[in-house]
């Protein structure tokens, strides 16, 4: 009973802990495409320069050249995370049984792939059809068996695809509307170190390593309004609404037992409203304010196990990017970007150990080449700085405190984005 037990909140705690690593991305993945990597995505809302705006304001498929527009993107994203330990006590358990406090863990971060792919065509200068797919979530944490934090969590990696079906209306010459459907896939896993009796009577421990997989899908949509108030001047103006998942998997104690479990994951809704702004014939300016409505994780509840009510405490958090463009001659166009990003975590307690989200700054650069009428070229560039964050997140079982993990994060990330264009 003590076994089948201790397995059993290990199995709720796991999955309230995989539930805050999705949430904990915080920014959603901002890389939907390529092109706007070079400046940081600044005013991507008002942008309407290829497909991709099919993800961004569905409206701006408008402004897109007459017939089939294709885009198709690559982004390499490198991240490092990097833990020093504040203070750390080791896991002491009753018998006693004291667990060897561990390391720094190496560096948890890793190199991903991000694709996106976009298509859109205009059936009339009034009506037009398109389609996206990319993944709007993403993350991948790894540090080593041995890690400091290993009871709160060594390995987490999120993945989600979404499909965005979109059309747009013109309403009249200054005003278009867009409206996009969108259904997303996400597969999660969460892996972290749980100690577990050796047997029925005795009062040893023994370190397992605890597995959690879970996956659902869920639909939700966005709308778009795209203003060209004047000849220079759009205004983009977009919401995308929060996602409900229900993730069913299993929870797996190394060893021991396979338990099935539940857990609740809802994506924030996101406003954003961007400006693309003409300056002369070289120079046009973009701009965003982006609110995500993170305070929607609060406190994660469980369904099976011991139904155990996790806080996270999560915060809204708003975006600003600016962004310029230079357009050098007919064949090249370049950019450049400043972005902040507000961390829906304010506090050391609800930092957890397989995404230290911290607030953020963008800085970018990139160009366009175009090879003909039809075809175009982006490469962009971004480094990512991320504030330094403590850390005071506290072990349980159940709702009993095991350990209290005292440390710093370091994290930095940089882009690379590829991004063909063509139309015909």
């Amino acid at each position: 009973m003590q076994l089948k037990r201790l397995a059993i909140e290990v199995a709720a705690a796991s999955a309230a802990l995989l539930t805050g690593h999705a949430m904990a991305a915080g920014f959603a993945l901002q890389n939907q495409n390529g092109a706007g990597t070079g400046n940081a995505f600044a005013g991507a809302a008002a942008a309407a320069e290829d497909a991709s705006t099919v993800y961004f304001n569905p409206a701006g498929m408008l402004h897109l050249p007459k017939g089939h527009n294709i885009t198709g993107a690559v982004t390499l994203l490198d991240r490092s995370v990097e833990f020093s330990d504040r203070g750390t006590a080791p896991l002491v358990l009753p018998g006693p049984t004291v667990f060897e406090k561990g390391t720094n863990g190496g560096d948890g971060g890793s190199l991903s792939v991000v694709p996106a792919i976009y298509w859109a065509y205009s059936i009339s200068p009034m009506l037009s059809v398109g389609l996206g797919v990319s993944p709007s979530f993403g993350n991948k944490t790894e540090f080593d068996k041995d890690f400091i934090g290993r009871f709160s969590g060594d390995f987490a990696e999120v993945k989600q695809i979404n499909i965005n079906p979109s059309v747009a209306l013109r309403v009249s010459d200054v005003f278009a509307v867009g409206f996009g459907l969108n259904v997303a896939k996400n597969e999660t896993e969460f892996q972290q170190a749980a100690p577990v009796p050796t047997g029925l009577s005795s009062p040893a421990f023994v370190v397992r390593n605890v597995t959690i997989k879970g996956d659902d899908t869920a639909i939700g949509w966005n709308a778009g309004v795209l203003m060209q108030l004047t000849p220079a001047t759009r205004v983009g103006l977009t919401y995308r609404s929060a996602m409900a998942f229900d993730l069913d998997g299993t929870q797996e104690i190394e060893g021991a037992a396979v338990f099935d479990v539940k857990a609740k994951l809802n994506t924030p809704d996101q406003f954003s409203l961007a400006l693309h702004q003409v300056l002369d014939s070289k120079w046009d300016v973009l701009a965003d304010l982006t609110w995500t409505g993170w305070s929607s994780v609060d406190t994660i509840s469980v369904r099976g196990g011991t139904h155990p009510q996790l806080p996270y405490h999560f915060k809204d958090a708003w975006r600003v990017g600016v962004g310029l463009g230079y357009q050098m001659n007919d064949a090249w166009k370049l950019r450049a970007g400043i972005a902040f990003d507000e961390a829906p975590v304010r506090e050391a307690a609800d930092r957890t150990m397989t995404l230290p989200d911290t607030d953020r700054t963008w800085l970018a650069i990139g160009a366009r080449y175009r090879f003909s009428k039809q075809a175009s070229l982006d490469v962009g560039y971004a480094h990512i700085f991320f504030e330094e964050g403590a850390t005071a997140r506290v072990v349980y079982s159940g709702t009993t405190p095991l350990q209290q993990i005292k440390g710093r994060f370091d994290v930095s990330a940089d882009l690379l984005s590829v991004q063909y264009n063509h139309h015909f």
